[in-house]
């Protein structure tokens, strides 16, 4: 069996529109599988459908089939509700209607794209019945928004709309950063601290582990991968000092005395706050830990909707230490998933986790909107480094990331 991408490094392509104009249908067409349920009674789609595929040349996206979101009643404002999360987290977004069905509605959803700087892609569904109005599509064509006619049901314009997703796909996407492989350098070894306890899947590694050892890989650089109880032996046993040491941010202490001073090392968390998030907001975010006062609300937001268990890091751990620096009883909340709170100016702090399972618009949009509501946000991996006094070491590999935090900390004397 072939291994498929995670979701958080597919494309997310969220398909909106009014209820029955074709949404389901058209992912149908799109993916060749029965994926949505397609009736001729509007509201059929109830939560967000999503379903995984290659679309090449392009690699791997997730396409999103929303409910309607011009919903009615109690259970429709919560199906709007589901609907709205998916903006978040949508890289490109398509626009159905019908030919005649152009209104208002339809131009608030493109406004909502473009604040968000997604862009986006109207499809006229049902052109078998008639043609769209040539004014509305003049119109979109003056605001360079590609259209395309198709027919759901037939399978006519599917081919067009697959070239125009191709099309239209973020270049960012297209030109991904990597993920640590530029810290390293060809040819170049890297030493991964993974601690093998409760948490640690049994059989395997977790999917930041795996995703960093893919980069390096890809970026033609060496990889040792040990336990935190081995790495001193390791490091002796190496002709060469590696670039870059890796940890599990859990064994942050243990690595950072076990690793040489002339040795670069941060953990796999920080790694992903520059790939999935914003490092630099992150780095100030965590310095916020200095303002918390006893009684202070915390929010604590997971990508990923584990069980957790008795040494959690979220749950337990990043508390516990907290508690300890801050000298008194902090207020911790936790959502997972898609779930993020409305009532962010009601905390002091937001602590993320790596969002490996999240794509990189959801972590930005979630970064942007703590700015809008001006409360710091940090990551798991930072906060932990800045509560046990390592913080300097562990954002040593990002020299922009260092310099702000010099600059901020000689700011506050």
């Amino acid at each position: 069996m072939i291994a498929a991408a995670p979701k958080g490094m597919r494309l997310h392509i969220g398909i909106f529109g009014r209820r029955n104009v074709g949404k389901s249908s058209l992912l149908n067409a799109i993916t060749r599988q029965n994926v949505s349920i397609v009736s001729e009674h509007a509201g059929t789609t109830t939560d967000p459908v999503e379903k995984p595929m290659e679309l090449l040349p392009l690699g791997p996206v997730l396409f999103i089939d929303t409910a309607g979101i011009d919903d009615i009643g109690a259970l429709g404002e919560l199906r709007v509700r589901k609907t709205r999360q998916v903006f978040d987290r949508t890289d490109l977004g398509v626009v159905v209607t019908e030919p005649s069905g152009w209104g208002e509605f339809e131009d608030r959803i493109l406004a909502e794209l473009a604040e968000r700087k997604i862009p986006a892609i109207v499809v006229f569904n049902k052109t078998d019945t008639r043609r769209p109005d040539e004014a509305i599509v003049s119109r979109l064509a003056a605001d360079k928004i590609p259209t395309v006619q198709t027919a759901a049901v037939s399978g006519t314009g599917i081919v067009d709309l697959r070239q125009a997703l191709l099309d239209a796909a973020p270049a960012e996407f297209i030109n991904s950063p990597t993920l640590v492989a530029d810290l390293v350098g060809p040819g170049e070894m890297a030493v991964l601290v993974v601690p093998i306890d409760k948490e640690a899947p049994r059989g395997r590694l977790i999917l930041p582990q795996v995703q960093v050892i893919r980069d390096l890989l890809d970026g033609d650089a060496f990889c040792m991968v040990v336990k935190e109880r081995e790495l001193r032996a390791a490091l002796d046993r190496l002709g060469t000092p590696p670039k870059l040491v890796v940890t599990d941010s859990q064994a942050f202490l243990k690595v950072a005395a076990d690793t040489p001073p002339n040795v670069r090392m941060t953990s796999f968390s920080i790694l992903f706050s520059r790939f999935k998030g914003d490092l630099l907001a992150q780095v100030e975010g965590a310095m916020a830990v200095d303002s918390l006062r006893a009684g202070d609300r915390v929010l604590v937001a997971e990508a990923c909707s584990h069980h957790p268990i008795a040494e959690d890091i979220g749950r337990v751990k990043i508390p516990r230490w907290l508690t300890q620096y801050v000298g008194g009883k902090l207020h911790f909340t936790h959502v997972q998933g898609h779930d993020f709170p409305d009532d962010l100016p009601e905390y002091k702090l937001v602590i993320h986790c790596g969002a490996c399972m999240s794509n990189r618009r959801e972590m930005l949009t979630r970064v942007m909107r703590c700015r809008q509501a001006g409360v710091p946000i940090t990551n798991y991996g930072l906060v932990i480094a800045y509560s046990l006094g390592i913080f300097e070491r562990a954002l040593e590999p990002f020299p922009a990331a260092l310099d702000l935090y010099e600059a901020l900390k000689h700011r506050k004397k």
